[in-house]
């Protein structure tokens, strides 16, 4: 099936675009801040209204003037190109202070794209609208709406017309297999991973810390699966989260964590190897949440023998945890590895749904304890029956004589037999523990 089309948030910055794209959107939110260039990244979300279906794109400030930094230019590069694939664009202006000559120059390049074009005026609820508003109309489109995206006043208006303006067939959305997303601190190079993945530039990539500043997903096909994958913001330690948007970035990540059903932790290389806010991350996300896990370990091709030796070091120390995932060595820059990434993938989340036949565990269970007697405060331990309950993650129910005597160190036991036998690196296993009746 096709995509569905697209509708284009844009207007230069801090007329409220993220506002109306979390105003519109059900399940994807944009960092609002009441100061310009919050939006780096676009965002995407799939819009129904009406039995109309089409995907709306919230974009950072557009402008026609070429930007002095690296950062502002790759967003106003980003939002120029998505104003040609768009089939609706919504160009949004402040109507409290009225037009300015940005909002002329860029209603000017919409209109040589050919467009169909909704002028949405925006803070229509403060009264010094009334007095600006109506200036919209000298940009020459025929349809404006007045909104408040604060506070959803004309909302649904504008969604009728959005509809009105779609192409005649709009499709139906490939359902998506699973959810991948991208952990790990500021600058380790996980839009650049995003980006190799997706063969162009989703994330915008440069080489300074805090690039990404929220969530944003794409989907890729591999072989006949949808994969979403999610880039997000660098996770700091919380001591070093010192503004507001910094705070509501580690949110985002965190939400989109929860979400995701495999965890790509990606490490830099030339610094040798897992810190203390790697490990939090990662057994965070694979022993907390049951999320599978894959660790990347990025810029190789930089890694000097001491940085290696150093890595060697800290996976030895960390081995209760690396001996449990898989461990990939890439480099975004030169491509190494690269094109083993989907298919570690694809095979972590096959293990994730391993199902195992009636009577299966017990037959593993039962003779090893025959010969190793679990023990506590002198009484042995018993299991009466063990079997699968669900698949990702994978969840195992133990019938035993006490479940309160069944801690981590028994559950250890049976998670390391299922470790030896089957293997599946990455994918967590959970246990529940109920009396025997």
């Amino acid at each position: 099936m096709n995509n569905p089309p697209i509708v284009a948030i844009v207007g230069r910055m801090n007329v409220g675009k993220s506002t109306l794209f979390n105003r519109l959107s059900t399940s994807v939110k944009s960092l609002t801040l009441d100061y310009a260039g919050v939006t780096r990244d676009i965002m995407r979300d799939i819009i129904q209204w009406n039995e109309r279906t089409f995907e709306l794109i919230d974009t950072g400030g557009i402008s026609l003037k070429k930007a002095k930094d690296i950062i502002t230019e790759k967003v106003r590069q980003q939002a120029l190109d998505i104003v040609t694939k768009a089939d609706v664009v919504l160009l949004v202006i402040d109507g409290s202070l009225g037009l300015t000559a940005e909002d002329d120059e860029v209603a000017t390049y919409i209109r040589k794209q050919n467009k169909q074009v909704i002028i949405v005026v925006n803070k229509s609820d403060k009264k010094s609208t009334n007095e600006h508003g109506q200036d919209a109309y000298r940009l020459g489109f025929k349809n404006v709406v007045f909104i408040s995206a604060e506070h959803g006043k004309g909302i649904n208006d504008l969604l009728d017309i959005i509809i009105d303006f779609l192409p005649a067939k709009a499709n139906k959305q490939e359902d998506t297999s699973y959810r991948v997303m991208l952990l790990g601190r500021p600058n380790v190079g996980k839009s650049s991973l995003m980006n190799a993945l997706l063969n162009y530039e989703r994330s915008i990539v440069a080489d300074i810390p805090g690039t990404t500043r929220e969530a944003i997903t794409e989907s890729v096909k591999f072989y006949k699966e949808h994969i979403a994958i999610t880039d997000t913001p660098g996770i700091r330690r919380r001591k070093t989260i010192k503004t507001e948007l910094e705070n509501m970035m580690v949110h985002s990540a965190f939400e989109a964590l929860k979400d995701s059903d495999i965890i790509l932790l990606l490490l830099d290389a030339t610094e040798g190897g897992f810190v203390d806010q790697d490990l939090k991350l990662a057994f965070y996300g694979f022993s907390d949440q049951y999320k599978s896990l894959i660790i990347l370990i990025n810029k190789w091709d930089l890694a000097t023998e001491e940085h290696r030796k150093e890595i060697d070091s800290n996976f030895e120390l960390y081995h209760h945890l690396i001996k449990k995932v898989p461990v990939l060595k890439i480099s975004c820059k030169d491509g190494k590895n690269i094109g083993q990434v989907l298919p570690l993938i694809q095979k972590v989340w096959q293990d994730t749904n391993y199902q195992w036949e009636h009577g299966e565990l017990n037959a593993l269970f039962l003779p090893q304890l025959a010969k190793r007697p679990l023990m506590h405060s002198g009484y042995q331990l018993k299991l009466y029956k063990a079997y699968q309950i669900r698949k990702a993650p994978l969840t195992i129910c133990l019938e035993v004589n006490h479940p309160e005597w069944f801690g981590p160190s028994e559950l250890g036991f049976f998670e390391n037999l299922i470790r030896r036998t089957y293997k599946l690196p990455g994918v967590p296993i959970k246990f529940t523990t109920k009396k025997s009746e």
